[in-house]
């Protein structure tokens, strides 16, 4: 008699990339289409809304500081239920240009742009950037999924 032996079955996780012009219309559809796919996963809402605007702010820097013509920027969104993260990375051209990781930016009070690091600095639970040989940067943020926070 052959007994067998029970296994844990790990919660699939949920991937989505896709490559988008760097233009405006390339970042409000990096915006519009995470933004579906966060209500078609097991996200949140409450998170979902957080990650899009994240988002929102990464596809937008990313067309309008990361970009060199005729390149493109990546959006990369991995939903890892067993983590409880739900990670937002947005790859451009231009790792010579990498944004500054604290959380004084020196924005001037009464400008109309520079603020979009400090909203993903206040929505992600943790963020940061990393090189993209040969020449690009990704930057990414992380969400928790579940009511704890991320560690540092």
């Amino acid at each position: 008699m052959s007994a067998t032996t029970p296994r844990l079955t790990a919660a699939a996780s949920h991937t989505f990339t896709q490559r988008f012009s760097s233009t405006r219309r390339g970042a409000r559809l990096a915006r519009l289409l995470a933004a579906e796919q966060f209500r078609t996963w097991p996200v949140p809402p409450g998170v979902a809304d957080r990650a899009e605007q994240i988002v929102a702010e990464l596809a937008a820097n990313a067309a309008l500081h990361g970009s060199l013509q005729g390149r493109d920027f990546r959006l990369g969104l991995v939903l890892d239920p067993v983590a409880g993260t739900l990670r937002v990375a947005v790859t451009d051209a231009r790792g010579e240009r990498s944004p500054a990781l604290s959380v004084d930016f020196g924005t001037p009070p009464d400008s109309e742009s520079g603020r979009g690091l400090i909203l993903v600095n206040a929505l992600a639970d943790r963020w940061g950037t990393e090189p993209y040989p040969p020449s690009g940067k990704t930057v990414w943020a992380e969400c928790a999924t579940e009511a704890r926070r991320l560690p540092g």
